[in-house]
This record gives structure tokens, C-alpha cells and sequence, in this order.
């Protein structure tokens, strides 16, 4: 069975596949747009439905690691790259949906509602911190920073999950939704939590 998933994942059509799934939320989004299926407040769906999508995309990128170890599927790392430029795409696209479609591009308005708002300043933060992720997401740039280096960057991917989801709880609180995201904070409570533990037994194996 390993070696069909091995054999799957490692195959020419693995990333195309993956590259389509990826860009099918958007696909939904677009034809819901022109069709005019995303309810009363299409402008709010779509923001929404793109920082749904980015949410998820972290959390997949997330997910690799502990999947790969706990099937030992190590095949699985060679997507990693490919859901953090989808996930910066998203979280880009929620971003412009939100200064297009809510603010109407007006940039000064824009600066007052990151400073006035919390959980904006919140998204924003996280999106200027994915940024130079997305930028170093090439072999080039491991090459270009040294190994060490940009991995102590790319690190900066936990503080933008937990940065998101506090954006997510900020925002759905206002409209006293609290299911939604903790079932968010959960997952990436256990994902953080088994890469913590992950860790401590480390330094216990080093001292031991």
C-alpha cells in the first residue's frame, strides 16, 4: 500500500493534480461571483471565502511534516512548496478582495481601517510576514541564504498560522461566531503541540 502511495505521489500528474485542486476553491468562487450565487453580500462571500481558503492552505502546508513522518510517505515533502505559494496567493487575493471590494482601493481609507481595526492590522501582519516566504520559496534562495538561514525564516510560518487564526477569531467574534474558529484553533494547537513534543523528546534523546 506505501509503495502505491509512494508510487502516486512521486508520479508526473501529482503536482498538476494538486496545482488544479488548489485552484478550484477560486474557480468556485469566480463562477458563485458570475452566476450570482454567493448570497445578498457577494463582496463579503468572497472575502471571506478567500480567507477561508488561506486558513486552510496554512494549515495543509502545516500538515506535511507530521504526515509524512507518521506514514513515512516522504514523498509527501515535495508538495510543501507548492500549497505555501498557493496559500500566499490566497491570503494575497484575500487582501486585494478586501481593499477592492470593501474599501474601493482607497489606500488612505485602507491605512486608517489597519490602524483602527485589530483584527486587520492582525491580517495584514501575517500577510507582510508571509511575503519574504513566498519570495525564498525557491532552491535559489536556499542557496542564496545558506541552509540555516532560511530555515530560521521559514520558521516565521508558525507565527503566521497562530497570527491568522487570532485575525479569524477577531473577526468572527464580532459576529459571535466562536465554533468556526475553534475548531481552527484545535487543529493547529495539535499541529504545533506534535512538532513541541517532537522536539522536547529531542533534547531528552541528546541530554539522555
Amino acid at each position: 500500500m506505501r509503495r502505491a502511495l509512494t508510487a502516486a505521489l512521486l508520479s508526473r500528474g501529482a503536482k498538476p493534480a494538486l496545482f488544479l485542486l488548489c485552484l478550484t476553491p477560486l474557480a468556485w468562487l469566480v463562477f458563485g461571483a458570475v452566476a450570482n450565487r454567493l448570497g445578498a453580500n457577494p463582496a463579503e462571500a468572497i472575502i471571506r471565502g478567500l480567507g477561508d481558503w488561506t486558513l486552510r492552505g496554512l494549515w495543509l502546508t502545516l500538515a506535511i511534516t507530521p504526515l509524512r513522518e507518521l506514514t513515512g510517505l516522504a514523498a509527501l515533502a515535495r508538495f510543501r512548496r507548492t500549497l505555501g505559494v498557493f496559500t500566499f496567493s490566497y491570503a494575497s487575493l484575500h487582501l486585494l478582495a478586501y481593499g477592492w471590494l470593501d474599501m474601493g482601493l482607497d489606500f488612505s481609507d485602507i491605512a486608517r481601517d489597519i490602524a483602527k481595526r485589530p483584527f486587520i492590522l492582525m491580517g495584514f501582519t501575517a500577510w507582510l510576514l508571509m511575503a519574504p516566504l513566498a519570495a525564498t520559496s525557491f532552491n535559489k534562495a536556499i542557496k542564496a541564504l545558506g541552509a540555516k538561514r532560511w530555515q530560521a525564516l521559514h520558521k516565521t510560518i508558525y507565527a503566521v498560522s497562530v497570527i491568522a487564526l487570532l485575525h479569524f477569531i477577531w473577526m468572527r467574534a464580532g459576529k459571535h461566531n466562536f465554533a468556526e474558529p475553534a475548531v481552527y484553533g484545535v487543529i493547529l494547537a495539535a499541529l504545533l503541540g506534535w512538532r513541541l513534543f517532537k522536539r522536547l523528546n529531542t533534547k531528552k534523546a541528546r541530554l539522555g
